[in-house]
């Protein structure tokens, strides 16, 4: 048996066409499973399936905007319509409308928040997770943040939404357990996407922030993916409702 590969497996993973979703997909791919591109705008995952078909992978592109239920449906549908079935789930697509502090927050973008982190990712599992139980074998993943473990002035409603995550996939570990079902989180400190292009494309202000971190350094997005990986495939069959932190030791350093 080797441990890290995923053939034969299909994969759905939401939020896939930039940053975390798109190494994770890549990753996959390359671990031998088939692989669902899915973000809002159809042609970019029209062209990140196309390069991961061009690099050898295989993959379908499925447009979806996670705060649509019915376009939450229509993601899982078309993927069993095509593959039939879905082994791993990834929830990585997210939200964060709103820098600050909390009493400055609107109703709409505190609701916007709660809607895309929690509800969607909700939706998404109870759409999933029973079509695994019936086979007694899948995996779900959902990206949540160190930011879920710590408290924040500026991005206080992202971070009740990433613990909220972590609440997710301990709640649905108990409950489908027994079914052979593992679910499990990954909290990502600052990686180098599009998200935190202000942080690392700026040399001072990139310098200050891993002064804290005892790599000396952001991660990078493969290094995210490597996880899920991990807990996708052989290697991860005993592990369930647990978050994995990928954060260069920030945490434990007691930095930002």
């Amino acid at each position: 048996m080797d441990l890290f590969r995923l053939d034969g497996k299909v994969a759905v993973i939401t939020g896939s066409t930039k940053g975390i979703g798109k190494a994770i997909a890549e990753e996959m791919a390359k671990a031998g499973a088939k692989v669902v591109i899915s973000s809002r705008k159809a042609d970019v995952c029209d062209r990140v399936a196309a390069e991961i078909n061009d690099a050898g992978g295989q993959a379908i592109a499925i447009p979806c905007n996670i705060s649509d239920k019915d376009q939450l449906r229509n993601l899982v549908d078309k993927t069993k319509a095509a593959w039939g079935r879905v082994d791993i789930l990834v929830c990585n697509a997210a939200a964060n409308p709103h820098f600050g502090p909390a009493t400055t927050i609107s109703d709409d973008a505190f609701d916007k928040t709660l809607h895309n982190n929690i509800r969607a990712n909700h939706w998404l599992c109870n759409m999933v997770i029973p079509d695994m139980a019936e086979r007694e074998d899948g995996a779900v993943i959902i990206v949540s943040s160190v930011g879920g473990l710590k408290g924040s002035g500026v991005i206080g409603t992202y971070c009740i939404t990433k613990a909220a995550d972590m609440q997710i996939a301990r709640n649905l570990a108990v409950e489908w357990g027994p079914k052979n079902i593992r679910v499990n989180c990954l909290a990502p400190s600052i990686i180098r996407t599009d998200f935190a292009r202000a942080l690392w494309e700026n040399p001072k202000i990139y310098e200050q922030a891993v002064a804290s971190y005892p790599l000396r350094r952001i991660g990078e997005p493969h290094e995210v993916a490597g996880a899920a990986v991990f807990l996708a495939g052989p290697a991860g069959t005993f592990i369930t409702g647990q978050t994995i932190v990928i954060d260069g030791g920030v945490t434990i350093s007691g930095g930002g």
